[in-house]
């Protein structure tokens, strides 16, 4: 059995783990072994995201079950309003020594450094905070990559990327042949209708 455990804080980005939610938990209903994600908050009750949604979580910090994986999402909230909060990044350097796999999308990866996890190790983040995720030290970041491993670290740059970094962590886990399985399950093939690259 594994259990997910998604991180969700006031100004997560939503896409950052609602995307991997849906590998997750397409994972679990393929395997049908007892295999579950859960969202974890520092409190009871809605948190409202970047962009507005709200969700609730299903598990606070006190009383989550044992994660096999740890993700953290991203957002305004992971640079700005929750960098500080001590709680949070304490809660993450906790959980993180117990679980087999941690995880990041976007800037996500600005929580892990802060709490620890993220030092000295190599990682990815959204391209527009590359700088100033190096400029904290102690961290080497990765620009090209859509996703980076650096042992049990696992840190993606935007949105899709964190949907290709979960389908990668099942893979690990699970097997390749169940990754392909998800993955057509939940029909991800990606087709931009415009240039992904900017003009130069």
């Amino acid at each position: 059995m594994t259990t997910y455990g998604l991180l969700v804080f006031e100004d997560a980005e939503e896409l950052d783990f609602v995307g991997p939610w849906e590998v997750f938990t397409a994972s679990a209903a393929q395997r049908d072994k007892g295999d579950r994600a859960v969202l974890a908050a520092e409190r009871p009750g809605p948190v409202r995201c970047a962009k507005g949604m709200r969700v609730v979580p299903d598990c606070t910090f006190d009383d989550h079950p044992e994660l096999d994986v740890l993700l953290v999402p991203g957002g305004r909230g992971a640079r700005v309003t929750q960098i500080g909060n001590a709680a949070l990044t304490g809660w993450i350097a906790k959980t993180a020594e117990r679980a087999d796999w941690v995880a990041s999308v976007c800037t996500g990866s600005f929580l892990l450094h802060e709490a620890g996890v993220a030092r000295g190790r190599r990682v990815a983040t959204h391209w527009a905070s590359e700088d100033k995720l190096e400029a904290r030290g102690d961290v080497t970041v990765v620009r090209d990559a859509r996703y980076v491993v650096d042992g049990d670290l696992v840190t993606s740059q935007g949105v899709s990327a964190g949907i290709d970094m979960a389908l990668w962590l099942i893979g690990r886990i699970h097997g390749r042949d169940h990754a392909r399985t998800v993955r057509r399950y939940i029909q991800y093939e990606p087709a931009p209708p415009y240039m992904a690259d900017e003009p130069l």
